[in-house]
């Protein structure tokens, strides 16, 4: 069988399957929570990383284009500043 990572063994990868195939639909689900969680962090570090000089919100706003589009991060901005502007 030829696995599907370089860098995995074709053992290490059967027992893998086998787990995840014996796993309940919650153990499942919390698996991909658990990668979906580590990959939004690992992200987010990195851009922090590469753009210190960046506050909180254009880090977040830069996040949200990088992972969702610069349409949906210019709504996200126009909506921000709308409700600066009213407060």
């Amino acid at each position: 069988m030829r696995t599907q990572s370089m860098d995995t063994s074709p053992e290490a990868e059967r027992v893998q399957i086998e787990l995840l195939r014996k796993a309940s639909p919650a153990e499942r689900f919390s698996l991909v929570m658990s990668l979906s969680q580590s990959f939004i962090q690992a992200s987010r570090q990195t851009i922090r990383e590469l753009h210190p000089e960046l506050s909180q919100v254009e880090l977040d706003l830069l996040f949200v284009e990088l992972h969702y589009g610069k349409d949906l991060a210019d709504r996200v901005r126009a909506d921000l500043k709308r409700r600066k502007e009213e407060s």
